[in-house]
């Protein structure tokens, strides 16, 4: 089983080349890099250019990169496109998704630009109708030719669109969060929590994560280096996880045990589904430490 750590998704403003360069050396599982959300009308231009150098410049280690373009609704949509695409970013993240059809259009967008096979699709899910949509969306990654491969939660355009106010448990969310975890897990795409505002209140953060960890979230997006440290602790499998996971594997290896759908281990009942839970728990270890 291959994994690829997504605890940490760091937003990383592509209009200030500081940042940019900074980011070559964060701990975060993920680089955000955006084009969207943290950069100015005037300054688009200067962002799409010195993120396509920065991503073919390289030196981000094994950090995964990605790039966030504007929606192709906007002005620099259709540019920001090419340009991310021409730089071959390990995916690119696209805002607004509301149908599959948006989708298989900057799936499209992704091919007639010239993008690697390596780039995948990274949908936000911050609509409205994305949350109506969320089976449908998801979907589409049964289509190689749609390169769907993460959900990201929006959850402060979310509350924006629908009026819902962001209040410690998010309760108004957790319906979506639902919903969009339950999508993606049933057509095997990867799914990221939205970002928690309050960067100076590492206990509130730490409490979010948690919530994300326990609803089924695979990592966090992230608007501040500070959060990458609790994030990655509390998205990771502790190591009395991993020792438990591995007795498992262990216990169900045994040739006296061959063929048994269920066993009493250290007084606990054990099925073959805790098995591949372990496994992957074993796997998502391992892919962690292999990032050194």
């Amino acid at each position: 089983m291959t994994l690829r750590p997504r605890r940490s998704c760091l937003y990383m403003p592509g209009s200030n080349a500081r940042a940019l360069e900074k980011a070559r050396t964060l701990p975060a599982d993920a680089l955000i890099l955006d084009l969207e959300d943290a950069v100015a009308p005037d300054a688009k231009a200067t962002a799409r250019n010195q993120v396509a150098d920065a991503v073919k410049a390289g030196g981000f280690g094994k950090r995964e990169i990605v790039i966030r373009v504007n929606s192709p609704q906007t002005p620099w949509g259709a540019e920001d496109m090419i340009a991310a695409a021409q730089a071959a970013p390990d995916a690119i993240l696209v805002p607004k998704v509301s149908t599959p059809g948006d989708i298989m259009m900057a799936a499209k967008a992704l091919r007639d630009a010239g993008a690697p096979e390596k780039t995948r699709l990274w949908a936000m899910m911050e609509t409205p109708l994305a949350m109506l949509n969320a089976d449908s969306i998801a979907r589409t990654a049964a289509d190689p030719a749609s390169r769907l491969s993460v959900f990201v939660m929006g959850t402060n355009d979310l509350a924006k669109e629908t009026r819902a106010r962001l209040t410690p448990g998010r309760p108004s969310m957790l319906a979506w969060l639902s919903i969009c975890v339950a999508a993606a897990r049933a057509h095997r795409v990867e799914i990221i929590d939205g970002v928690y505002n309050d960067f100076s209140n590492e206990a509130g953060l730490r409490a979010e994560c948690e919530q994300g960890r326990d609803f089924g979230m695979d990592g966090k997006t992230l608007i501040h280096p500070s959060q990458v440290g609790p994030c990655n602790e509390i998205f990771a499998p502790s190591a009395d996880e991993v020792e438990w996971a591995r007795k498992i594997i262990a216990v169900f290896s045994e040739q006296a045990n061959a063929g048994k759908g269920a066993l009493q281990i250290e007084g606990r009942m054990v099925e073959l589904l805790h098995v591949e839970m372990a496994r992957r728990t074993v796997a998502i270890a391992e892919a962690i430490a292999a990032l050194g």
